[in-house]
Protein backbone atom coordinates (compact mmCIF):
# COMPACT_ATOMS: atom_id res chain seq x y z
CA UNK A 1 0.00 0.00 0.00
CA UNK A 2 2.46 2.17 -0.89
CA UNK A 3 3.59 4.53 -3.20
CA UNK A 4 7.39 5.47 -3.25
CA UNK A 5 9.81 7.86 -5.34
CA UNK A 6 12.50 6.43 -7.37
CA UNK A 7 15.65 7.45 -4.96
CA UNK A 8 19.08 7.98 -7.43
CA UNK A 9 17.20 5.75 -10.20
CA UNK A 10 16.18 2.76 -8.03
CA UNK A 11 13.37 2.01 -6.22
CA UNK A 12 11.63 -1.72 -4.67
CA UNK A 13 7.92 -2.63 -5.35
CA UNK A 14 5.75 -3.10 -2.23
CA UNK A 15 2.10 -3.03 -1.81
CA UNK A 16 -0.01 -0.18 -2.40
CA UNK A 17 -3.71 0.61 -2.97
CA UNK A 18 -4.14 3.61 -4.89
CA UNK A 19 -5.13 3.63 -8.71
CA UNK A 20 -3.69 7.13 -9.53
CA UNK A 21 -3.65 8.44 -13.02
CA UNK A 22 -3.32 11.84 -12.01
CA UNK A 23 -1.87 11.76 -8.05
CA UNK A 24 1.59 13.19 -7.92
CA UNK A 25 2.17 12.01 -4.13
CA UNK A 26 4.69 9.59 -3.78
CA UNK A 27 2.89 6.45 -1.50
CA UNK A 28 5.05 3.01 -1.14
CA UNK A 29 -1.60 0.35 15.27
CA UNK A 30 -0.08 1.90 20.40
CA UNK A 31 -1.49 -0.11 23.21
CA UNK A 32 -5.20 0.30 23.92
CA UNK A 33 -7.70 -1.87 25.39
CA UNK A 34 -10.30 -3.81 23.51
CA UNK A 35 -13.76 -2.26 24.58
CA UNK A 36 -15.70 -4.21 26.84
CA UNK A 37 -18.38 -4.82 25.48
CA UNK A 38 -17.62 -4.63 21.60
CA UNK A 39 -20.81 -5.16 20.48
CA UNK A 40 -22.37 -2.54 22.10
CA UNK A 41 -21.28 0.40 20.79
CA UNK A 42 -17.22 1.48 19.24
CA UNK A 43 -14.81 3.36 20.72
CA UNK A 44 -12.11 5.93 19.33
CA UNK A 45 -8.13 5.86 20.61
CA UNK A 46 -5.95 8.61 19.40
CA UNK A 47 -2.45 8.69 19.19
CA UNK A 48 -2.59 11.41 22.29
CA UNK A 49 -4.17 9.03 24.63
CA UNK A 50 -2.42 6.04 24.40
CA UNK A 51 0.58 5.97 26.66
CA UNK A 52 2.93 4.73 23.19
CA UNK A 53 2.01 8.27 22.12
CA UNK A 54 3.69 10.85 24.33
CA UNK A 55 4.01 13.36 22.01
CA UNK A 56 2.38 14.97 19.13
CA UNK A 57 4.98 13.29 16.81
CA UNK A 58 3.39 10.25 17.23
CA UNK A 59 5.00 7.26 18.72
CA UNK A 60 7.81 6.43 15.88
CA UNK A 61 7.81 9.87 14.81
CA UNK A 62 11.74 9.67 15.29
CA UNK A 63 12.40 5.86 14.83
CA UNK A 64 13.58 5.60 18.23
CA UNK A 65 11.36 2.83 19.77
CA UNK A 66 12.85 0.05 21.25
CA UNK A 67 11.75 -3.46 19.92
CA UNK A 68 9.20 -5.58 21.68
CA UNK A 69 11.08 -7.66 24.54
CA UNK A 70 10.35 -11.10 25.01
CA UNK A 71 10.92 -13.12 27.32
CA UNK A 72 11.05 -16.64 24.98
CA UNK A 73 14.76 -18.19 25.45
CA UNK A 74 13.12 -21.20 26.99
CA UNK A 75 10.52 -21.86 24.28
CA UNK A 76 10.86 -24.13 21.49
CA UNK A 77 12.58 -22.24 18.16
CA UNK A 78 11.50 -21.54 15.19
CA UNK A 79 14.10 -21.02 12.24
CA UNK A 80 13.69 -17.59 10.71
CA UNK A 81 11.96 -18.58 7.61
CA UNK A 82 9.53 -19.94 9.49
CA UNK A 83 8.76 -23.07 7.62
CA UNK A 84 7.35 -20.92 4.77
CA UNK A 85 5.73 -22.77 1.67
CA UNK A 86 4.38 -21.34 -1.30
CA UNK A 87 1.24 -23.13 -2.58
CA UNK A 88 -1.40 -22.70 -5.42
CA UNK A 89 -5.24 -22.54 -3.98
CA UNK A 90 -7.99 -23.33 -6.34
CA UNK A 91 -10.29 -21.22 -7.12
CA UNK A 92 -13.89 -23.18 -6.88
CA UNK A 93 -15.29 -22.89 -10.17
CA UNK A 94 -12.54 -21.95 -12.41
CA UNK A 95 -10.27 -25.01 -12.39
CA UNK A 96 -7.33 -22.86 -14.33
CA UNK A 97 -7.08 -20.77 -11.43
CA UNK A 98 -5.10 -20.26 -8.78
CA UNK A 99 -4.32 -18.10 -5.56
CA UNK A 100 -0.24 -17.83 -5.20
CA UNK A 101 -0.06 -18.31 -1.31
CA UNK A 102 2.52 -17.92 1.18
CA UNK A 103 2.03 -20.05 4.15
CA UNK A 104 4.28 -19.56 7.31
CA UNK A 105 3.41 -22.02 10.31
CA UNK A 106 5.46 -23.25 13.65
CA UNK A 107 7.29 -26.70 14.24
CA UNK A 108 4.39 -29.38 14.81
CA UNK A 109 1.41 -30.68 14.24
CA UNK A 110 -0.58 -28.46 15.09
CA UNK A 111 -3.82 -27.58 14.78
CA UNK A 112 -2.69 -23.73 15.16
CA UNK A 113 -4.85 -20.49 14.94
CA UNK A 114 -5.20 -19.14 11.54
CA UNK A 115 -4.79 -15.20 10.32
CA UNK A 116 -4.79 -14.44 7.05
CA UNK A 117 -2.87 -11.59 5.69
CA UNK A 118 -4.59 -9.70 2.84
CA UNK A 119 -1.89 -7.33 0.78
CA UNK A 120 -2.36 -4.02 -0.80
CA UNK A 121 -2.09 -2.70 -4.36
CA UNK A 122 0.23 -0.75 -5.68
CA UNK A 123 0.29 1.20 -9.42
CA UNK A 124 0.38 -0.33 -12.41
CA UNK A 125 0.31 -3.66 -14.00
CA UNK A 126 -0.89 -6.03 -10.85
CA UNK A 127 1.23 -9.02 -12.38
CA UNK A 128 4.46 -7.20 -12.05
CA UNK A 129 3.56 -6.89 -8.39
CA UNK A 130 5.56 -8.85 -5.78
CA UNK A 131 4.54 -11.83 -4.23
CA UNK A 132 3.17 -11.16 -0.76
CA UNK A 133 5.62 -12.14 1.73
CA UNK A 134 4.66 -9.73 4.95
CA UNK A 135 7.90 -11.35 6.86
CA UNK A 136 7.64 -8.70 9.85
CA UNK A 137 4.29 -9.67 10.46
CA UNK A 138 4.16 -13.25 10.05
CA UNK A 139 7.01 -13.80 12.82
CA UNK A 140 4.41 -11.98 15.45
CA UNK A 141 1.88 -14.79 14.70
CA UNK A 142 4.09 -17.02 14.35
CA UNK A 143 5.72 -16.69 17.86
CA UNK A 144 2.39 -16.49 19.00
CA UNK A 145 1.91 -20.22 17.63
CA UNK A 146 -0.10 -19.19 14.51
CA UNK A 147 -0.14 -20.28 11.07
CA UNK A 148 0.17 -17.24 8.78
CA UNK A 149 -1.75 -17.00 5.16
CA UNK A 150 -0.53 -14.47 2.82
CA UNK A 151 -2.42 -14.73 -0.30
CA UNK A 152 -2.36 -13.25 -3.65
CA UNK A 153 -5.30 -12.65 -4.94
CA UNK A 154 -6.48 -12.96 -8.83
CA UNK A 155 -4.66 -10.97 -11.17
CA UNK A 156 -1.82 -10.36 -8.88
CA UNK A 157 1.89 -11.52 -8.94
CA UNK A 158 1.45 -15.38 -9.74
CA UNK A 159 -1.53 -15.94 -9.08
CA UNK A 160 -3.97 -16.55 -11.86
CA UNK A 161 -7.13 -15.00 -13.31
CA UNK A 162 -7.75 -11.31 -13.94
CA UNK A 163 -7.65 -7.93 -11.95
CA UNK A 164 -11.07 -6.84 -11.79
CA UNK A 165 -11.13 -2.74 -11.24
CA UNK A 166 -14.86 -2.60 -11.75
CA UNK A 167 -15.10 1.02 -12.66
CA UNK A 168 -15.26 3.37 -10.00
CA UNK A 169 -17.27 1.03 -7.97
CA UNK A 170 -15.46 0.78 -4.47
CA UNK A 171 -17.79 -1.64 -2.89
CA UNK A 172 -18.17 -3.78 -5.84
CA UNK A 173 -14.05 -4.02 -6.45
CA UNK A 174 -14.35 -4.93 -1.98
CA UNK A 175 -16.51 -7.35 -2.47
CA UNK A 176 -14.66 -9.48 -5.97
CA UNK A 177 -11.82 -9.02 -3.70
CA UNK A 178 -13.28 -10.66 -0.46
CA UNK A 179 -14.21 -13.45 -2.87
CA UNK A 180 -10.39 -14.33 -3.28
CA UNK A 181 -10.34 -14.01 0.88
CA UNK A 182 -13.26 -16.29 1.39
CA UNK A 183 -11.75 -19.03 -0.89
CA UNK A 184 -8.45 -18.67 0.70
CA UNK A 185 -10.38 -19.08 4.38
CA UNK A 186 -12.64 -22.10 3.32
CA UNK A 187 -9.37 -24.26 1.35
CA UNK A 188 -6.96 -22.96 4.26
CA UNK A 189 -9.53 -24.34 7.48
CA UNK A 190 -9.29 -27.75 6.11
CA UNK A 191 -6.39 -28.13 6.43
CA UNK A 192 -5.29 -30.38 9.39
CA UNK A 193 -2.87 -28.42 10.81
CA UNK A 194 -5.33 -25.35 11.09
CA UNK A 195 -7.88 -24.65 13.73
CA UNK A 196 -10.70 -23.63 11.86
CA UNK A 197 -12.76 -22.37 15.11
CA UNK A 198 -10.21 -19.47 15.68
CA UNK A 199 -9.27 -17.54 12.56
CA UNK A 200 -8.78 -13.99 12.40
CA UNK A 201 -8.27 -11.61 8.85
CA UNK A 202 -6.08 -8.97 8.37
CA UNK A 203 -5.06 -6.59 5.39
CA UNK A 204 -3.62 -3.61 4.83
CA UNK A 205 -4.58 -0.76 2.30
CA UNK A 206 -6.39 -2.56 -0.62
CA UNK A 207 -5.96 -5.50 1.36
CA UNK A 208 -8.16 -3.75 4.41
CA UNK A 209 -10.90 -2.75 2.01
CA UNK A 210 -10.98 -6.67 1.04
CA UNK A 211 -10.44 -7.81 4.90
CA UNK A 212 -13.48 -5.23 5.76
CA UNK A 213 -15.73 -6.32 2.60
CA UNK A 214 -15.34 -9.92 3.48
CA UNK A 215 -16.37 -9.16 7.26
CA UNK A 216 -20.21 -9.00 5.86
CA UNK A 217 -20.02 -12.89 4.98
CA UNK A 218 -17.47 -14.41 7.10
CA UNK A 219 -16.41 -17.81 7.62
CA UNK A 220 -18.00 -19.16 11.31
CA UNK A 221 -14.34 -19.67 12.64
CA UNK A 222 -13.68 -16.29 11.69
CA UNK A 223 -13.55 -13.78 15.07
CA UNK A 224 -11.51 -11.06 13.95
CA UNK A 225 -11.00 -8.59 11.45
CA UNK A 226 -7.78 -6.17 11.36
CA UNK A 227 -7.72 -3.26 9.03
CA UNK A 228 -4.14 -1.77 8.98
CA UNK A 229 -4.93 1.65 6.60
CA UNK A 230 -7.68 0.23 4.85
CA UNK A 231 -8.81 1.75 1.41
CA UNK A 232 -9.13 1.97 -2.40
CA UNK A 233 -7.76 5.65 -3.52
CA UNK A 234 -8.90 6.30 -7.32
CA UNK A 235 -7.78 9.58 -8.71
CA UNK A 236 -9.14 9.14 -12.10
CA UNK A 237 -12.71 8.96 -10.61
CA UNK A 238 -14.83 11.96 -9.53
CA UNK A 239 -15.34 11.94 -5.76
CA UNK A 240 -13.32 8.67 -5.15
CA UNK A 241 -13.60 9.79 -1.23
CA UNK A 242 -17.26 9.93 -1.26
CA UNK A 243 -17.36 6.24 -3.38
CA UNK A 244 -14.56 4.96 -0.58
CA UNK A 245 -16.47 6.20 2.50
CA UNK A 246 -19.85 4.78 0.87
CA UNK A 247 -18.02 1.34 0.22
CA UNK A 248 -17.40 1.19 3.73
CA UNK A 249 -21.14 1.98 4.68
CA UNK A 250 -22.23 -0.83 2.97
CA UNK A 251 -20.22 -3.07 4.92
CA UNK A 252 -21.11 -1.96 8.05
CA UNK A 253 -24.38 -2.92 7.94
CA UNK A 254 -23.81 -6.10 6.71
CA UNK A 255 -20.76 -6.92 9.22
CA UNK A 256 -20.68 -9.87 11.14
CA UNK A 257 -17.23 -9.74 12.36
CA UNK A 258 -15.40 -7.72 15.59
CA UNK A 259 -13.21 -5.58 13.98
CA UNK A 260 -9.89 -3.02 14.11
CA UNK A 261 -9.04 -0.36 12.70
CA UNK A 262 -5.54 0.84 12.33
CA UNK A 263 -4.37 4.44 10.70
CA UNK A 264 -1.99 6.95 11.26
CA UNK A 265 -1.68 10.77 11.20
CA UNK A 266 0.61 10.95 8.51
CA UNK A 267 -0.49 8.74 6.18
CA UNK A 268 0.36 9.71 2.48
CA UNK A 269 -2.80 7.96 1.04
CA UNK A 270 -5.69 8.78 3.71
CA UNK A 271 -6.34 12.38 5.33
CA UNK A 272 -7.63 12.20 8.80
CA UNK A 273 -10.97 13.85 8.00
CA UNK A 274 -11.71 11.10 5.33
CA UNK A 275 -10.44 7.67 8.16
CA UNK A 276 -13.54 9.54 10.73
CA UNK A 277 -16.08 10.04 7.66
CA UNK A 278 -14.61 6.11 6.39
CA UNK A 279 -15.18 4.82 9.80
CA UNK A 280 -18.37 7.04 11.24
CA UNK A 281 -19.98 5.46 7.69
CA UNK A 282 -19.22 2.02 8.72
CA UNK A 283 -20.48 2.37 12.34
CA UNK A 284 -23.65 4.59 11.40
CA UNK A 285 -24.86 1.77 9.23
CA UNK A 286 -23.97 -0.81 11.90
CA UNK A 287 -26.25 1.55 14.32
CA UNK A 288 -29.44 1.03 11.67
CA UNK A 289 -29.46 -2.60 11.91
CA UNK A 290 -32.32 -3.81 14.27
CA UNK A 291 -29.84 -6.24 15.32
CA UNK A 292 -26.23 -5.02 17.35
CA UNK A 293 -23.57 -5.27 15.82
CA UNK A 294 -20.10 -6.91 16.16
CA UNK A 295 -17.78 -4.68 17.52
CA UNK A 296 -15.70 -1.82 16.10
CA UNK A 297 -12.53 0.14 16.94
CA UNK A 298 -10.67 2.85 15.34
CA UNK A 299 -7.32 3.75 16.80
CA UNK A 300 -5.37 6.58 15.69
CA UNK A 301 -1.54 5.69 16.65
CA UNK A 302 -0.20 9.38 15.61
CA UNK A 303 2.79 9.60 13.18
CA UNK A 304 5.23 6.71 12.01
CA UNK A 305 7.99 8.04 10.54
CA UNK A 306 7.14 9.69 6.95
CA UNK A 307 4.23 7.96 6.03
CA UNK A 308 2.32 5.96 8.74
CA UNK A 309 1.15 3.97 5.33
CA UNK A 310 4.16 1.63 5.67
CA UNK A 311 3.35 0.36 9.20
CA UNK A 312 3.04 -3.15 8.63
CA UNK A 313 5.59 -3.43 5.83
CA UNK A 314 8.10 -2.42 8.09
CA UNK A 315 9.72 -4.63 11.72
CA UNK A 316 9.85 -1.10 13.35
CA UNK A 317 6.28 -1.24 12.89
CA UNK A 318 5.32 -4.13 14.68
CA UNK A 319 6.10 -2.20 18.58
CA UNK A 320 3.24 0.49 17.13
CA UNK A 321 0.43 -2.03 16.36
CA UNK A 322 1.29 -5.31 17.93
CA UNK A 323 -0.15 -4.16 21.93
CA UNK A 324 -3.31 -2.86 20.37
CA UNK A 325 -3.78 -6.00 18.34
CA UNK A 326 -2.83 -8.14 21.24
CA UNK A 327 -5.52 -6.14 23.40
CA UNK A 328 -8.03 -7.10 20.64
CA UNK A 329 -7.53 -10.31 19.45
CA UNK A 330 -7.76 -11.53 23.38
CA UNK A 331 -11.35 -9.45 23.56
CA UNK A 332 -12.41 -11.99 21.05
CA UNK A 333 -11.11 -15.16 22.30
CA UNK A 334 -8.21 -15.87 19.97
CA UNK A 335 -4.34 -16.51 21.60
CA UNK A 336 -2.02 -14.27 22.02
CA UNK A 337 0.49 -15.84 24.46
CA UNK A 338 4.38 -16.40 23.08
CA UNK A 339 4.76 -20.27 22.38
CA UNK A 340 8.05 -20.17 20.06
CA UNK A 341 11.20 -18.19 19.56
CA UNK A 342 11.59 -17.16 16.09
CA UNK A 343 14.92 -16.50 14.55
CA UNK A 344 15.68 -13.28 13.59
CA UNK A 345 19.12 -11.66 11.44
CA UNK A 346 21.40 -10.63 13.59
CA UNK A 347 23.12 -7.31 12.45
CA UNK A 348 27.04 -7.78 12.69
CA UNK A 349 28.89 -5.47 15.50
CA UNK A 350 30.67 -2.31 14.99
CA UNK A 351 33.94 -2.80 13.35
CA UNK A 352 35.68 -0.24 14.66
CA UNK A 353 37.00 1.12 11.11
CA UNK A 354 35.61 4.65 10.90
CA UNK A 355 33.09 6.87 12.41
CA UNK A 356 29.43 6.47 10.91
CA UNK A 357 29.34 9.88 9.41
CA UNK A 358 32.66 9.87 8.11
CA UNK A 359 31.95 9.97 4.41
CA UNK A 360 35.41 10.15 2.91
CA UNK A 361 36.14 6.92 4.68
CA UNK A 362 34.14 4.39 2.70
CA UNK A 363 36.01 2.59 0.23
CA UNK A 364 35.25 2.15 -3.52
CA UNK A 365 32.93 5.34 -3.94
CA UNK A 366 33.10 7.65 -6.58
CA UNK A 367 31.64 11.15 -5.86
CA UNK A 368 27.55 9.62 -6.86
CA UNK A 369 28.40 7.14 -4.10
CA UNK A 370 29.86 9.88 -1.97
CA UNK A 371 26.30 11.28 -2.54
CA UNK A 372 24.11 7.83 -1.84
CA UNK A 373 26.20 7.58 0.97
CA UNK A 374 25.20 11.17 2.39
CA UNK A 375 21.73 10.09 1.44
CA UNK A 376 21.91 6.85 3.44
CA UNK A 377 22.78 9.07 6.31
CA UNK A 378 19.55 11.06 6.30
CA UNK A 379 17.35 7.27 6.58
CA UNK A 380 15.88 6.58 9.61
CA UNK A 381 18.17 3.75 12.20
CA UNK A 382 17.03 0.88 10.99
CA UNK A 383 19.20 1.05 7.67
CA UNK A 384 21.77 -0.77 5.57
CA UNK A 385 24.92 0.23 3.37
CA UNK A 386 26.48 -2.28 0.94
CA UNK A 387 29.29 -1.54 -1.09
CA UNK A 388 31.53 -3.44 -3.88
CA UNK A 389 34.91 -3.62 -4.75
CA UNK A 390 33.85 -1.96 -8.18
CA UNK A 391 32.15 0.62 -6.73
CA UNK A 392 28.93 -0.65 -6.97
CA UNK A 393 26.50 0.86 -3.82
CA UNK A 394 23.18 0.38 -2.51
CA UNK A 395 21.15 1.07 0.71
CA UNK A 396 18.11 0.43 2.41
CA UNK A 397 15.87 1.47 4.69
CA UNK A 398 12.72 -0.10 6.86
CA UNK A 399 11.09 -3.34 5.63
CA UNK A 400 11.89 -6.54 7.33
CA UNK A 401 15.37 -7.17 6.71
CA UNK A 402 17.45 -4.08 5.02
CA UNK A 403 20.62 -5.60 5.45
CA UNK A 404 19.72 -8.29 2.89
CA UNK A 405 17.91 -5.96 0.51
CA UNK A 406 20.92 -3.50 0.65
CA UNK A 407 23.33 -6.14 -0.46
CA UNK A 408 21.06 -7.76 -3.13
CA UNK A 409 20.57 -4.98 -5.29
CA UNK A 410 24.00 -3.43 -4.92
CA UNK A 411 24.92 -6.88 -6.04
CA UNK A 412 22.58 -6.33 -9.07
CA UNK A 413 25.10 -3.89 -10.35
CA UNK A 414 28.25 -5.76 -9.97
CA UNK A 415 30.13 -8.64 -10.72
CA UNK A 416 31.94 -8.22 -7.42
CA UNK A 417 30.48 -9.50 -3.94
CA UNK A 418 29.01 -6.88 -2.18
CA UNK A 419 29.28 -6.32 1.32
CA UNK A 420 27.66 -4.45 4.15
CA UNK A 421 29.72 -1.26 5.21
CA UNK A 422 27.50 0.16 7.64
CA UNK A 423 24.35 -1.04 9.43
CA UNK A 424 21.90 1.25 11.14
CA UNK A 425 24.09 3.40 13.53
CA UNK A 426 27.48 1.24 12.85
CA UNK A 427 30.30 0.98 10.41
CA UNK A 428 30.61 -2.73 10.56
CA UNK A 429 33.30 -2.80 7.59
CA UNK A 430 36.03 -5.06 9.18
CA UNK A 431 38.77 -5.38 6.20
CA UNK A 432 41.40 -2.97 7.51
CA UNK A 433 43.74 -3.34 4.34
CA UNK A 434 41.08 -1.62 1.76
CA UNK A 435 42.23 1.36 -0.46
CA UNK A 436 39.26 4.08 0.23
CA UNK A 437 38.25 6.42 -2.26
CA UNK A 438 39.40 9.97 -1.94
CA UNK A 439 38.23 11.75 0.79
CA UNK A 440 36.15 14.67 0.13
CA UNK A 441 36.88 16.46 3.11
CA UNK A 442 34.50 18.85 3.10
CA UNK A 443 32.02 16.30 4.05
CA UNK A 444 34.50 14.17 6.10
CA UNK A 445 33.16 13.76 9.51
CA UNK A 446 30.01 15.50 9.09
CA UNK A 447 26.78 13.55 9.83
CA UNK A 448 23.57 14.45 7.11
CA UNK A 449 21.15 14.47 9.97
CA UNK A 450 17.86 16.51 8.63
CA UNK A 451 15.25 14.13 8.25
CA UNK A 452 13.16 16.52 6.77
CA UNK A 453 15.17 16.08 3.88
CA UNK A 454 15.19 12.30 3.74
CA UNK A 455 14.09 10.37 0.95
CA UNK A 456 10.04 9.31 1.54
CA UNK A 457 10.38 5.60 2.81
CA UNK A 458 7.95 3.08 0.74
CA UNK A 459 4.74 3.68 2.26
CA UNK A 460 2.96 0.73 3.26
CA UNK A 461 5.90 -1.54 1.71
CA UNK A 462 8.44 -3.12 2.05
CA UNK A 463 10.85 -0.44 2.06
CA UNK A 464 12.94 2.61 0.71
CA UNK A 465 16.33 2.06 -1.33
CA UNK A 466 18.53 3.52 -3.75
CA UNK A 467 21.95 1.80 -5.42
CA UNK A 468 24.06 1.87 -8.33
Amino acid sequence: MAFRKLLTGWAVAGTACMLSVAHAASLSDPAAQAASNPAAHASVTTGAQSSLAANASGPLGSANVPRIALDDAYLPVVHAGMNAQIIQIPVPGESDVTLETTVYRPDGPGPFPMVVFNHGKIPGDPRMQPRSDPMSFAREFVRRGYVVVAPNRRGFAGSGGTYEQDGCDVASNGMGQAADVATTVDYMSKQPYVDANHIAVAGTSHGGLATMAYGTEAAHGVRALINFSGGLRQDACTGWQDNLTQAFGSYGGKARVASLWLYGDNDSVWTPDLVTKMFAAFRTAQAADLQPGPGAKLVDFGAYKNDAHRLVGDRDGVQVWWPTVEAFLANQGMPTSVQYRVETPAAPRASGYASIESVGAVPFLDQAGRDGYRNFLKQYPSRAFAVSDSGAWSWAEGGDNPMDVAVANCQKHSSDPCRLYAVNGNVVWANDNVATAQNDSRDDGHAVADNGNAAPGAADSAHSLASR
